[in-house]
């Protein structure tokens, strides 16, 4: 699974703090806390029909982490959203679009990871790009890692923040084993997440997920748990192994790069019957019907 280039983003206009650019004249100071030190936020949005999903609570997020990381001067709902629409503006952009958004402390005199360095900040990029959902909907293919998810004592997942190493270690290893995905396990060994969404199993019926203790606070997966809610699908979030995981009868993971994408093999394992089952597939039918008709008008 590797995403390809779409011709559409060849002429891409990205928003750095305000000044609308060619992608290929972007450019981002070297004193940046982001190239610095990973020290930046980030959410990432969908556009479908001229609509935002979930907008607000990705900002509200977004705001969340900037705040548990001390960032000065962070700008309001109102100002990033006429950012948005600024750079959707200028892309003629309307649906099939998925959005970065970046928040970086900002811009220090000298180099170094002392944030009284910096003196201007923050720094907000906005990257749209035409981007269909990114998994196989036939399914996809998992190895465990041997990275482990930290938990809140060592880095509260629930900053959204730009330090990604575990992620990309993740996967590198997810690569060597032709694997799609790696799924990642927390210090005590319980699954937490994937290197880069939320995961979920069927047994019997029941839809279960982790707790969020080593993974980040979902907004697709929150959206997931409130669909179950809403349709008397049973549901729980509990501590799951890597046994409960082989034996489960469906399998899916849930973000919104990807939207929900059916798990048919973990560790050489086929899950279920090695395709999407009925629950994965009914979650998914209605969570594209959440996103046709819920969400922030934008355009």
């Amino acid at each position: 699974m590797l995403q390809q280039f779409n011709d559409r983003n060849r002429n891409l206009i990205v928003n750095i703090n305000g000044n609308l650019v060619h992608r290929d004249q972007a450019a981002v100071s070297p004193f940046d806390s982001a190239v610095q030190g990973g020290d930046a936020v980030w959410e990432g949005l969908r556009l479908y029909g001229d609509r935002i999903f979930k907008l607000t609570e990705h900002l509200d997020r977004l705001r969340s982490s900037a705040l548990a990381l001390a960032f000065a001067g962070i700008p309001p709902h109102e100002k990033i959203i006429d950012e948005i629409k600024r750079t959707l503006a200028a892309n003629n952009m309307r649906d099939g679009v998925h959005i970065r958004l970046t928040l970086t402390r900002g811009v220090k005199y000298t180099s170094g990871m002392d944030p009284r360095l910096n003196q201007s900040g923050p720094t907000l990029i906005i990257l749209p790009e035409f981007k269909a959902p990114v998994y196989d909907q036939a399914g996809i293919r998992l190895i465990t890692s041997t990275i482990r998810r930290f938990p809140p004592d060592c880095l509260d997942p629930k900053i959204h923040h730009c330090n990604l190493i575990q992620s990309i270690l993740a996967k590198i290893q997810a690569n060597a084993a032709g694997a799609d995905d790696a799924l990642m396990l927390d210090v005590r060994g319980f699954v937490a997440e994937t290197n880069a969404t939320h995961v979920f199993v069927v047994q019997r019926g029941l839809v279960l997920t982790s707790h969020e203790v080593a993974c980040p606070e979902g907004i697709t997966r929150g959206v997931v748990l409130e669909t179950c809610r809403e349709n008397g699908i049973p549901h729980q979030e509990k501590d799951l192994s890597l046994t409960e995981v082989y034996r489960a009868d469906e399998m899916f993971c849930s973000g919104t790069m990807g939207e929900l994408a059916p798990v048919v093999q973990v560790d050489g394992r086929t899950i279920g019957g090695g395709v999407a089952g009925p629950v994965t597939l009914r979650l998914t039918e209605l969570f594209r019907q959440r996103t046709q008709q819920e969400g922030t008008l934008i355009v």
